[in-house]
């Protein structure tokens, strides 16, 4: 009797997976930035059954982290397990029974994961810089700050200089303000100088990570907030806009107008008071 029970609990359990996803947890592709990696899939479990992960190199032995092992989350954080950053790794998410629950099942339904590389195919997140003091306004320097990963050594965070080292460069677009030209440079370094910047001009910078060995679709990071120059002596026509300064011409002229129109009509004035004076002065006798 015991044994029909069993098997009757694990066919429903079966059954329950499979109606609750179609036929096993549909897991979804990787989502890593700066080594923060998780796994996610669907759907949400019912009481009858959990979920565990497990991942392997693609020669290795599978292997479970403990928080991922009979879970009710759809998520499981891999970003501490998965060592060996150079190495491909896949995943299988299992359908098993709850934690208190047992099983007959031989094999419980699972899908598998497509291969992932930490070091190949992590985002890499934007990056923060600050602009330098502008030297005679023809030179900007430029100071990245590397992002941080998930990752730890010996109780230090690492960023993603201390992985990818000399692989790591920074592209920096720029343009002038309010202009949609744009100009483009590679530094391999985080300390970035530009020198072909025009004298009195304002320009803005935004900076990526850029690192070449990667896949095409993979090189480059998430952009950064843009950030622009100022002008120690801006010209007019960047303080003030084309409809003020036409304004203040207008009314330049039109004050000088009013000046000219006035001095004239006194002239006249002054003119005609003189010569009635002089028509009203009598004439001497001989």
């Amino acid at each position: 009797m015991m044994s029909v029970t069993a098997a009757l609990v694990s066919t429903l359990f079966f059954l329950s997976t499979r109606s609750a996803s179609g036929s096993c947890p549909q897991a979804q592709n990787w989502k890593s930035t700066n080594f923060k990696t998780i796994l996610s899939w669907e759907p949400k479990p019912s009481a009858t059954y959990s979920y565990t992960v497990e991942y392997s190199t693609v020669s290795g032995n599978n292997q479970r982290t403990p928080h991922c092992i009979r879970t009710t989350e759809t998520v499981c954080d891999l970003s501490s397990s998965l060592t060996d950053l150079n190495a491909y790794y896949t995943a299988d998410v299992l359908s098993e029974p709850p934690r208190e629950a047992t099983t007959d099942l031989i094999e419980s339904p699972h899908t598998s994961t497509p291969r992932f590389c930490p070091c190949k195919d992590t985002e890499i997140g934007k990056p923060d810089f600050k602009l330098g003091v502008i030297e005679s306004q023809k030179k900007t320097t430029l100071y990245v700050t590397d992002p941080l990963t998930a990752l730890f050594k010996d109780g230090h965070q690492l960023n993603i200089r201390d992985i990818f080292a000399d692989q790591l460069q920074y592209k920096v677009t720029y343009r002038k303000n309010k202009s949609t030209g744009k100009k483009v440079h590679i530094s391999k370094t985080n300390l970035i100088e530009l020198t072909d910047l025009d004298k009195g001009e304002s320009y803005c910078f935004s900076v990526q990570a850029y690192i070449p060995s990667r896949g095409v679709n993979k090189q480059l990071g998430e952009l950064s907030l843009p950030k622009c120059s100022s002008v120690d002596n801006p010209s007019i026509f960047e303080v003030y806009s084309v409809g003020v300064i036409a304004a203040a011409i207008f009314l330049i002229l039109l004050l000088i107008g009013i000046i000219i129109a006035i001095a004239v009509v006194c002239c006249k004035w002054r003119k005609k008071a003189l010569r009635k004076d002089k028509e009203g002065v009598p004439l001497w006798d001989v």
